[in-house]
């Protein structure tokens, strides 16, 4: 079960943003450019986390 706030929280615009410990408790990357990516894949390390 999810658990807002700590696995989620809803940004800006209303949509469901993945935490980084929930990708850690995931366990793998599923290589959708998350936003919290704990294995910052398609991130480029020039954009700051607000750009992405």
């Amino acid at each position: 079960m999810l658990i807002e706030n700590i696995d989620y929280y809803l940004d800006e615009e209303g949509d469901l943003v993945f935490t980084e410990a929930y990708h850690l408790k995931r366990g793998n990357c599923c290589k959708n450019k998350c936003r919290h990516c704990p294995w910052k894949y398609g991130q480029d390390t020039n954009q700051t986390e607000k750009d992405k």
